[in-house]
């Protein structure tokens, strides 16, 4: 069935009249007769009735016609989003030298090119990231020989309130894809970063120890910029009433440097302990809510040291850092930086590096020269290569030739509020009346359409015109799109950087989307002039966050009244609050159940900040998924197609059927086919004879024997309820011609939860594992 157009106004006669009658008390509470016979009413009636002819004939308005509507009612079509990313350098063969990079910098990735949003400082050594993970000892074998040899030495340390906790140095590469707690892979709670002199600055030096006091003398005073990766699942957003972004992370990253004592470590039995300072740290971005660069002010070159004296069963244990293998890394390590949270958290990292930057994808057009100047109102000007990226464009004018180029020209939303191009007095004042000089508007203003690349003047009476022949030179960025989506280490290339210098992106660019199409742009008539681009009704918050550049939406469900945290309390229980279900359409990470991650509800969270009234507070999460098996058992018509063919379709159908959203090429938005189009609704319990009935509607199903539901657990149910924002995510089905399968062969051995201590007073000291071989 094709779609409808849409209309611009649904509004009936009776509608008309109704909303006219319930302004009589608030405009003219002196007209006390509302009655059909009152001559009044039938004005209203009479002026309902051509309104509702008018708005019929709006609503048949030509396709073409209802795009040039569009640009009369001033709503652009959304522009493509550039994306975004992180970058790092490294300066393997260049100069022993720290660097300053300057922002704006091109890094490429193929043809895409990307610019750095910030500055920074590309030090002259390398970076190795380790962690301390604990080691697994069963039989406790390790842990005996590991006892015995400490109390071997009376160390007085070691007593019986001390528990020596085993582990084994493990490099952190950042290429795992679940990534590293800090909490639960570690038996310090600490990342270990290893500041390197480069293997060539020390092969063949006849004073290492000279090079390496030379490199510190580089580092000193420095800002080390560090990239941070956080994991971004389970992620959640709240924007709280009174324009204020809730939840906002107030815990970082903590950077530490170690602290050494004036005249080495005391001498036993006093306790020779590591001791670190924090470092001055300004976090560029929430880094562990999403990908962003931590600056670290680094100390002075007596700062950026190691201890000497330590012993051998002293290298590593308790809070120095963890012991290398390999003795040539171990020679070349000029400091060690503790890493950690400074908060009652454990944050889980897929990424840390030195040297790292954002950039976004964007190419810079510099000088580029419109038509002169007309000295006419509503003057207009297309750029050569839109869209434009928002913020980016600056506009030069030379009046005459010769004449200085003006470059005070600003960009405004509205020319409404641009002033006008001479002053003059007000007219509504008497002749010789003294007033207070109103204050001055802006005139030297112009508007910007980002997606179609096109600059608007004013009249002169809102806004000045550019006078006749006067040269206008726009700079300018603009933006790809999707194009600007690479995967991990495509940044590869730059033009600008020195010999010696390579850049990588170590995880992929994000927020990349094409431009609106005309075809999209003309849906949005009706809908903008619903909402206004202001978040009322449940029906604004839908359509509003469908239009988050940047982000592809596959499904958008708006609980009015609603707070998870309440759950299970229905919808209608927390006034004040609107809740917004989001799914995306894609999810590498789980293609059939997609959540969103951090970056994803960031960019709707900017979007609708500043749309949503100052009481609403906005709740955004993902679907809370949950986890059953299904077995079927059917029979096969004996004509048609054949047994696998039927049992997969079967297969197909029933995930689908219970999909999160649905694909279906229609509008969510239009009640006729809401249901169709948005997936499982919530809080709708999955039923075995449901799914019976869904499974015997394919073709070549003869019939159907039974359905059996099973929990996560393998618990067999005939219904399985969903409350609050779960739906159901199937871990595993089974479509076989005869009876049904037992779940609990699907199920198997369901790994147990985690167990945990309890408080103690025991004292933990980290211990490296000792090498079987040296």
């Amino acid at each position: 069935m094709p779609l409808k157009p849409p209309a611009l106004d649904t509004r009936s006669h009776q509608d008309l009249v109704d909303e006219a009658l319930a302004r009589i008390p608030v405009h003219t509470p002196g007209w006390t007769n509302h009655n059909a016979a009152d001559p009044g009413v039938t004005l209203i009636e009479c002026f309902a009735y051509l309104t509702e002819s008018l708005l019929y004939r709006a609503n048949q308005i030509p396709e073409r016609h209802r795009q040039r509507f569009l640009q009369l009612l001033g709503v652009p079509l959304a522009p493509a989003a550039a994306a975004r990313g992180l970058v790092s350098f490294a300066n393997e063969k260049g100069e022993a030298k720290t660097l300053l990079l300057p922002s704006g910098l091109e890094v490429q990735a193929g043809a895409v090119s990307f610019r750095t949003e910030r500055g920074l400082e590309v030090l002259p050594v390398e970076a190795r990231c380790y962690v301390k993970r604990p080691v697994a000892d069963p039989q406790g074998t390790l842990r005996r020989h590991v006892d015995l040899l400490y109390a071997s030495l009376g160390n007085e340390t070691v007593d019986a309130r001390t528990e020596l906790t085993l582990y084994e140095t493990a490099a952190f590469e950042g290429r795992d894809t679940l990534g590293l707690s800090l909490g639960d892979d570690t038996v310090d709670g600490c990342l270990w970063l290893a500041l390197l002199a480069r293997a060539d600055d020390l092969r063949g030096a006849p004073d290492p120890a000279a090079v390496q006091a030379a490199l510190r003398e580089q580092l000193a005073g420095c800002t080390l910029s560090l990239g941070v990766v956080p994991q971004l699942a389970d992620a959640a957003r709240t924007l709280a009433p009174g324009g204020r972004q809730g939840e906002a992370s107030q815990a970082t990253l903590r950077v530490q440097a170690p602290r050494l004592p004036a005249g080495g470590l005391p001498a036993e039995p006093a306790p020779r302990e590591a001791e670190y300072r924090s470092l001055d740290t300004v976090p560029r971005a929430d880094v562990l809510s999403e990908p962003g660069v931590l600056e670290v002010q680094l100390p002075g070159a007596d700062a950026l040291a190691l201890w000497a004296d330590l012993d051998p069963l002293e290298r590593g244990t308790g809070a120095f850092p963890p012991a290398l293998d390999d003795a040539g890394l171990e020679a070349r390590v000029l400091t060690w930086l503790r890493i950690s949270c400074d908060a009652a958290l454990k944050p889980r990292l897929l990424w840390l590096g030195i040297n790292a930057a954002t950039v976004m994808q964007r190419e810079h057009v510099a000088g580029e020269l419109l038509g002169p100047g007309s000295g006419e109102p509503d003057q207009q000007r297309t750029l050569a290569q839109p869209p434009v990226v928002p913020g980016s464009l600056r506009l030069r004018v030379q009046p005459a030739p010769g004449a200085d180029w003006d470059e005070g020209w600003t960009e405004v939303d509205d020319l409404l509020r641009a002033g006008p191009e001479v002053r003059v007095a007000d007219p509504r004042l008497p002749p010789g009346a003294a007033a207070p000089p109103p204050a001055p508007a802006p005139d030297k203003v112009y508007t910007l359409d980002a997606e179609a690349g096109v600059l608007r003047f004013g009249d002169g009476l809102r806004g000045r015109r550019p006078p006749p022949g006067a040269r206008l030179q726009v700079s300018y960025d603009h933006a790809l799109g999707a194009q600007g989506n690479v995967g991990r280490g495509a940044i590869d290339t730059s033009p600008a950087l020195p010999a010696g210098f390579k850049v990588s992106n170590p995880v992929r660019t994000w927020g990349g989307s094409a431009a609106e199409s005309v075809g999209e742009g003309e849906k949005q008539v009706a809908r903008w002039l619903q909402h206004r681009d202001r978040l009322v009704t449940a029906a604004d918050f839908e359509a509003v966050a469908r239009r988050t550049p940047g982000v592809d939406i596959g499904r958008v469900e708006v609980l009015p009244a609603f707070d998870p945290a309440l759950a299970p309390d229905a919808p209608g229980n927390a006034p004040g609050t609107v809740t917004l279900m989001l799914v995306p359409r894609r999810d590498p990470a789980h293609p059939d159940w997609p959540e969103p991650d951090a970056l994803f509800l960031n960019a709707v969270c900017r979007h609708l900040d500043p749309r949503r009234l100052v009481t609403t507070e906005l709740l955004l999460r993902g679907p809370a998924y949950r986890g059953l098996w299904i077995t079927v058992g059917i029979d096969v018509l004996a004509l048609g197609r054949s047994a696998p063919e039927v049992v997969r379709a079967v297969r197909a159908r029933l995930l689908a059927y219970l999909a999160p959203w649905r694909d279906t090429g229609l509008s969510p938005l239009d009640a006729e086919y809401a249901d169709m189009a948005r997936g499982w609704p919530l809080r709708k319990a999955v039923s075995a004879l449901e799914l019976m009935a869904e499974a015997s509607r394919e073709p070549g199903v003869r019939l159907v024997h039974a359905v059996r539901l099973a929990e996560l657990d393998g618990t067999e149910r005939t219904e399985i309820a969903m409350s609050g924002l779960q739906l159901p995510r199937v871990e595993g089905i089974a479509v076989q011609v005869g009876d049904a399968p037992d779940p609990r062969d699907l199920v198997g051995s369901v790994p147990g939860g985690a167990g945990g201590t309890g408080g103690t007073a025991r004292r933990i000291v980290p211990v490296p594992v000792i090498p079987e071989s040296c």
